[in-house]
C-alpha cells in the first residue's frame, strides 16, 4: 500500500483503507516505539525488505544501505518504491550514522563492518528484523537454533502445533520474515521460529520457549571462533525468565555446555540416555517424560524421515509442541504425516532403481556425514562448494570408508581433491575420486557411474555462495539437472 504524509498533521496515512482500519493503523504507528525514530538498516535482502516496511509503515524515518548498486536491486527497489525510503547504495558512508536512533543489520551482513563497529562506539543500539518481531508479537513464541536440524525440527513442530488446532505461524530464518504477519497474530496464536546465529548474536529477548538442537563448527569465517559461535547461539536462553522453557540435546556436548544459562525449566531429548524431563528412545519407540511420568509417543518405523538426526529433530519438536499444551495424540500424528522439507534428505528422483537425494542444506562437514549416515545402500556423494574455515578431517575418513565414488566440484574440489588422496594414499579406502567444474557435471558423472541400487547424493559439506545465492538455488540447479537425465530403456 501507498503510504503518504497527512500534511495536517496526522502523520502517515495508506490511501484505500476503510476507517477502521485507517483509524488502527493510525493508533499503530502513533504508539510503535520505531514511530519518528531514524532507523538505518543494512542490507536489502529478504529481511532487510521486511523490517525496512514494517518501520516506515510505522512512522520512522527509514534510511536503507547496501552495498550492491541500483542496477543490481532493481527487484528490491521496486517492491519497496511505494513507501518513503531513502536508499544509499554501493557504499556505506559514515555519514548513515548521523541522527541515527538504530542500526538494523540483515542475516547476511558482518558485524564487523566499520560502519557496525562505530555505532557499537558511539552508543547506537543494533537490531535486527527477528528481534523487533519478537518485542511486538502478542502470540506464544517457540525459538528454534542449532548448527544442524533447525529447519526440519522448526516445521515439525509447526506441524504438531497445527494439527492441535492452534493457529501457527512458522517462519523466521526460513520462509517469509515474521515481521510481515504481525498485524495478523494474537495471544491464542503460536509462533515457531527458526533462528540463526546471525540473528541472535544481537539478541537481547529470549522466547519463552527455546531449543538449542547442537552446537558444533559453523560460521567459523563470521564468528571467527567457536566460542564467539556457542555465545550467539546462547541468546536463544540468556533472556528467558524462570517460568519459561529450555530444551537441549542430552546428547551434543555443545548444547549441555549452554545448561547454566538455563534459567527456567530443563526439558532434554537423547537417543542415548533415558532422560526424566523430555524425550528419548527405547527399544524402537519414542517415549516423553514429565516428573517421572513416561509415555510411549511412536514407534521408530512409523517416522518417515530418514536418519537418527531426524530422529532426534523428532524428539525435540515433540517437546517443544508438549510445551505449549499439544495433545500427544496430534504430536503423534504430525510425526507420522511429515515428509522431508526441500532440500533437506529430498528423494528428487529415481532412474532406472537409482536414487537421486538433495541435501544441499548440508553446508558444514559434519551435515554431510549426517547424510551420509542416513543411507545402508551404495553412495554416491557429490561434494564440494565453498568453505567456511571448517575442519574436514573426519569426514575425509568416513567418506573414504563408506562411499563407493565421490564426484567434487566447486571452489573446494581442489582442496578435497588433495584430502581424500592423501587419505588415500594411507590405505584409508578406494572410493573413485572425479574433479569437475560444476554442479551439473557432477550430476552427470554421477549418472555415468551409477547402478541399481545406488543413491547419487548432493551433501556438499561446503556453503553455496561459490554459484549460487543460497543452498535453495543450489538445490533447484540439482533437481533442475537430475530431471534432465535421461531414463534408460529398461527402467
Amino acid at each position: 500500500m501507498v503510504a503518504d504524509w497527512d500534511s495536517g498533521g496526522h502523520g502517515w496515512y495508506r490511501p484505500g483503507l476503510d476507517i477502521k482500519d485507517h483509524l488502527s493503523f493510525l493508533y499503530q504507528t502513533a504508539m510503535d516505539e520505531l514511530a519518528g525514530k531514524r532507523v538505518v538498516i543494512l542490507g536489502l535482502a529478504r529481511q532487510g525488505k521486511a523490517l525496512a516496511r514494517f518501520a516506515a509503515q510505522v512512522g520512522a524515518e527509514v534510511i536503507v544501505s547496501d552495498l550492491r548498486t541500483n542496477e543490481q536491486l532493481h527487484p528490491a527497489l521496486e517492491e519497496l518504491k511505494d513507501l518513503p525510503i531513502e536508499m544509499v547504495l554501493g557504499e556505506h558512508p559514515e555519514s548513515l550514522l548521523e541522527g541515527a536512533d538504530l542500526l538494523a543489520i540483515s542475516g547476511g551482513v558482518s558485524t564487523d563492518l566499520p560502519i557496525v563497529k562505530q555505532a557499537r562506539r558511539i552508543g547506537i543500539p543494533l537490531t535486527n528484523d527477528s528481534l523487533e518481531f519478537m518485542k511486538r508479537t502478542p502470540a506464544t513464541v517457540i525459538g528454534v537454533t542449532g548448527s544442524a536440524g533447525k529447519t526440519t525440527t522448526t516445521a515439525l513442530t509447526g506441524s504438531m502445533v497445527e494439527t492441535s488446532g492452534r493457529r501457527t505461524w512458522v517462519g523466521g530464518n526460513i520462509g517469509r520474515p515474521l515481521i510481515t504477519q504481525l498485524d495478523k497474530m494474537n495471544q491464542e496464536d503460536v509462533v515457531v521460529q527458526e533462528l540463526s546465529s546471525f540473528q541472535l548474536e544481537l539478541w537481547t529477548e529470549s522466547p519463552p520457549i527455546a531449543a538449542v538442537l547442537n552446537i558444533t563448527p559453523n560460521h567459523l569465517d563470521r564468528h571467527t571462533t567457536m566460542a564467539a559461535y556457542s555465545k550467539a547461539k546462547s541468546n536463544i536462553l540468556r533472556f528467558q525468565s524462570v517460568e519459561d522453557v529450555a530444551v537441549l540435546s542430552a546428547d551434543d556436548p555443545g548444547a549441555m555446555a549452554l545448561q547454566d544459562v538455563v534459567r527456567g525449566r530443563l526439558r532434554k531429548f537423547s537417543l542415548e540416555l533415558v532422560v526424566e524431563d523430555g524425550a528419548f528412545v527405547r527399544q524402537g519407540r519414542v517415549w516423553m517424560a514429565d516428573g517421572g511420568k513416561v509415555w510411549g509417543l511412536c514407534k521408530l518405523d512409523e517416522i518417515p524421515l530418514r536418519g537418527w538426526h531426524n530422529v532426534l529433530n523428532v524428539l525435540a519438536a515433540a517437546i517443544l509442541a508438549d510445551s505449549v499444551g499439544v495433545s500427544f495424540e496430534a504430536i503423534r500424528q504430525a510425526i507420522k504425516s511429515f515428509t522431508a522439507v526441500e532440500h533437506r534428505l529430498e528423494l528428487v528422483r529415481k532412474i532406472g532403481g537409482v536414487q537421486y537425494v538433495n541435501d544441499s542444506i548440508a553446508t558444514a562437514p559434519e551435515r554431510a556425514l549426517a547424510a551420509l549416515d542416513s543411507f545402508t545402500e551404495p553412495i554416491i556423494l557429490l561434494a564440494g562448494g565453498r568453505d567456511k574455515d571448517m575442519v574436514w578431517g573426519e569426514w575425509a575418513n568416513r567418506v573414504m570408508q563408506r562411499v563407493k565414488a565421490v564426484v567434487l566440484f566447486g571452489e573446494l574440489a581442489g582442496f578435497l581433491q588433495t584430502l581424500l588422496e592423501d587419505h588415500e594414499a594411507m590405505g584409508a579406502g578406494r572410493p573413485i575420486i572425479t574433479r569437475v567444474d560444476t554442479l551439473d557435471e557432477a550430476v552427470n558423472i554421477a549418472w555415468e557411474i551409477a547402478q541399481e541400487g545406488d543413491v547419487v547424493l548432493l551433501a556438499p559439506g561446503g556453503t553455496s555462495f561459490d554459484g549460487y545465492v543460497d543452498f535453495a538455488e543450489r538445490g533447484e540447479a540439482f533437481r533442475r539437472s537430475v530431471h534432465g537425465l535421461p531414463v534408460p530403456a529398461t527402467a
